[in-house]
């Protein structure tokens, strides 16, 4: 991979893909938008997120956390076998991942296994070959795990990352 890093945020490169599991986690990136894009065989399942590329502690220990963010296209392959739910019942509706998890598939079918996309309020399960995150800028120093809209540059499923 040759696409610059980003030193100030120790992002190493902008396009990430299942190899780099044990590396990544989403923990409070925020889902702008989803998008399942029919196949011949199978689908592709592409998110829009915000993505935390580092939590950066206070100074002081009663200020708050500040973050590194960019904007990313989470990209799933041959996605087949989706299920999930939405319980936003008394919450605003936002999509916030708690985490991402390649789980053993049910069947021994290793080159599929079960993704596990785990939110605060919603959460799918699906079977995919694999994913590419790729992020579209350079991370931002912001106050918040998320990014402003016209910062962000709207929504997008870019699958190319920033030089």
């Amino acid at each position: 991979m040759t696409k610059k890093d980003h030193e100030e945020s120790g992002l190493s490169k902008s396009v990430w893909s299942d190899a780099d599991l044990e590396e990544m986690g989403w923990h409070d990136a925020t889902v702008h938008a989803l998008f399942l894009q029919p196949g011949e065989m199978a689908s592709r399942l592409l998110l829009d997120l915000d993505y935390p590329v580092r939590w950066v502690p206070p100074v002081r220990r009663r200020d708050p956390f500040t973050f590194w963010v960019a904007p990313a296209t989470l990209v799933f392959e041959e996605v087949w076998d989706l299920e999930g739910s939405l319980d936003f019942k008394g919450l605003a509706p936002e999509l916030e991942l708690d985490g991402i998890h390649r789980l053993a598939p049910p069947d021994g079918r290793a080159e599929y296994p079960l993704w596990h996309l785990e939110g605060h309020a919603f959460e799918l399960k699906f079977r995919a070959s694999g994913f590419r995150q790729y992020f579209r800028q350079a991370p931002r120093h912001v106050a918040g795990p998320m990014l402003e809209y016209a910062d962000r540059g709207g929504c997008a499923f870019t699958e190319v990352g920033f030089d």
